[in-house]
């Protein structure tokens, strides 16, 4: 037996002095209160721990959601078409209009 890194040999040894320091009437009452402390602190720990666990599910549902997106769902804004003819104009058609606008 082996708790805490503390062997039965020890375990006794450690009982002995709580009993000649706390006598026979209190320690029954601190092994009750020592065992609802430990009590509490795990059912606190598993609390933690499930609650990590359910966080760390939702993040990683999230991540597989986005990454399933299609990319053809994402589409781009719609761009005017007056501001397709100004980008698409050749180096010549500029040089034309510029050389209409421009008085001589």
């Amino acid at each position: 037996m082996n708790v805490f890194g503390i062997g039965l040999p020890e375990m006794a040894l450690i009982m002995v002095v709580a009993l000649l320091i706390f006598g026979p009437k209190k320690l029954p009452e601190i092994g009750r209160s020592m065992g609802k402390a430990i009590r509490s602190f795990q059912d606190a720990s598993k609390d933690f721990e499930n609650e990590f666990k359910r966080e760390a599910e939702q993040i990683e549902t999230a991540v597989k959601t986005t990454a399933e997106i299609e990319p053809k769902q994402i589409t781009p804004a719609p761009i005017a078409a007056e501001n397709i003819a100004e980008h698409s104009a050749t180096p010549e058609a500029e040089s034309q209009a510029v050389a209409t606008s421009e008085p001589s």
